[in-house]
């Protein structure tokens, strides 16, 4: 692991995950741990409206958590109803919290290397819809990360399990003084809740 990250992960390890939360977390345990016990590859796909903040924290702080646990085979995607761009906050954000992120193209909906640790792949982010080619098709399990696009997108096609775990979308504070704060804050609960979940799977 990256030594800032670490160290971030250290402070994370203290945050309590509120009973209600955890009762909204378990069932993502136990669609983990099942996979786990069949030696079976774990595909999750973070959904949000745009796949432009909450979808990618959680993206991200899944694989590097799964990493961190030592838990194998774990494959972290993220997507959207609708493609947009990752909002760069997200990745000042990360930055910030220990991460090392490269902006790999220019364009409107640019592509990103986020790396957790020197000898693993980055994970790779972009905006998209969760049925791009770069998701997986089948056999994934969806995390529905927002009100949006929980009710928007009653059947998401070739999920094998769906999870609503929904986070209050940062965006409500940009532009305004607290946003940065708001923004790691928010980085901050799903990381912790994303350390719950993959805590608690046995190997």
């Amino acid at each position: 692991m990256l030594e800032n990250l670490a160290k971030t992960i250290k402070k994370i390890a203290t945050i309590s995950v509120a009973k209600d939360r955890i009762e909204v977390l378990n069932p993502l345990v136990d669609y983990i741990q099942e996979k786990v016990n069949n030696k079976e590859e774990i595909r999750l796909n973070f959904i949000c409206t745009h796949n432009s903040r909450r979808s990618h924290l959680s993206q991200i702080w899944a694989q590097t958590m799964a990493f961190h646990f030592g838990i194998q085979k774990v494959f972290c995607y993220s997507g959207g109803t609708e493609a947009t761009a990752m909002f760069p906050k997200v990745a000042e954000t990360l930055t910030n919290q220990g991460f090392q992120i490269q902006k790999l193209s220019r364009e409107p909906n640019p592509v990103y290397a986020v790396k957790y640790a020197d000898n693993q792949h980055p994970v790779v982010c972009f905006s998209k819809a969760y049925f791009d080619e770069f998701n997986p098709k089948n056999h994934f399990g969806a995390i529905m990360t927002c009100n949006n696009a929980d009710e928007g997108c009653p059947m998401v096609f070739g999920a094998e399990a769906r999870f609503p775990i929904k986070y209050d979308d940062p965006k409500a504070f940009d532009d305004r003084d607290l946003m940065d704060e708001k923004y790691a804050e928010r980085s901050f609960q799903i990381a912790s809740e994303m350390y719950y979940v993959l805590s608690q799977i046995k190997f």
